[in-house]
């Protein structure tokens, strides 16, 4: 079974006559070998594709919106990316009881539902008896992780930068996509993450295309092995290199829900990047 599951949640629910954008799934075992990678639309199939997956203390990385407790405005984790990764040019979207993509909270309760736990702070993932889930946020990690050499800003593998002609943004998107995957496949990271590992995860390596939908479709999973990684990345770690955003007790945090959790996110971070003490 696998150690660590990594989900790049598409948030809409989609409607009767448009199916969900595709999430991105990734496993990897604690040696950081891709044991399965894909696709899936909507969260029911996510749901089934992790409960097939899950081991005893199997750790769910999940880049969306798990716990929603504000009713207007944004989450105070996600002013935090902000406040903290801003100089990287990270932020996050926000997201309230009235947003309409819903996908996360609907996730977690299914999962809940499933018997897997919710975890915010290292004690209780450290201390976990069975699976468990956070949420996480891919540019914290690819920033926060000194090793990548991302010291300037995030890479710009995702959104076509308006600045430019359209085809040059393709083409510079294109760039850095391949960059990012080369410098996860080249840098000597612990724990390590091996894409060559799987034959979907290493065609990663092949040359971008410019077709929107098709970079689309690569970059979810590219984000799917990024969420797993950073489980196994907190797993290692802990609090040295990772900091809980909306979670510290000297600052603004959102209500717990009913469930008594709170709305984090889990974030790879540099020095530089933590809160100062003090």
């Amino acid at each position: 079974m696998s150690a660590y599951l990594g989900v790049d949640l598409a948030w809409g629910l989609g409607t009767e006559r448009r199916a969900p954008n595709e999430t991105g799934l990734a496993a990897l075992d604690e040696a950081g070998r891709v044991l399965d990678a894909g696709w899936a639309r909507g969260v029911d199939d996510v749901t089934a594709w992790i409960a097939d997956h899950l081991g005893p203390r199997t750790l769910i990385a999940v880049d969306a919106s798990l716990v929603v407790t504000n009713p207007t405005g944004i989450r105070e984790a996600e002013r935090q990316v902000g406040q903290r990764y801003g100089r990287w040019k990270v932020a996050a979207n926000p997201t309230n009881q009235a947003s309409a993509a819903s996908a996360g909270t609907q996730l977690l309760h299914r999962l809940t539902a499933l018997g897997i736990g919710y975890v915010s702070d290292t004690t209780a993932m450290r201390e976990r008896t069975g699976p468990a889930a956070f949420e996480c946020y891919p540019y914290t990690t690819l920033v926060g992780v000194e090793e990548l050499g991302y010291d300037e800003e995030r890479p710009r593998y995702k959104r076509l930068d308006t600045a430019l002609p359209a085809p040059e943004a393709r083409r510079r998107r294109a760039v850095a996509f391949d960059e990012l995957v080369r410098r996860l496949r080249t840098t000597p990271l612990d724990p390590p993450v091996v894409l060559d590992s799987h034959p979907l995860t290493a065609s990663l390596a092949d040359p971008s295309v410019l077709h929107g939908p098709t970079h689309k479709h690569r970059e979810d999973l590219l984000d799917g092995v990024l969420c797993a990684w950073t489980a196994a990345f907190w797993e290692r770690h802990g609090d040295q290199r990772v900091q809980v955003l909306g979670g510290d007790p000297g600052l603004p945090c959102d209500p717990v829900d009913e469930a008594a959790r709170q709305p984090v996110v889990i974030a790879p971070a540099r020095p530089s990047q933590r809160r100062p003490r003090g």
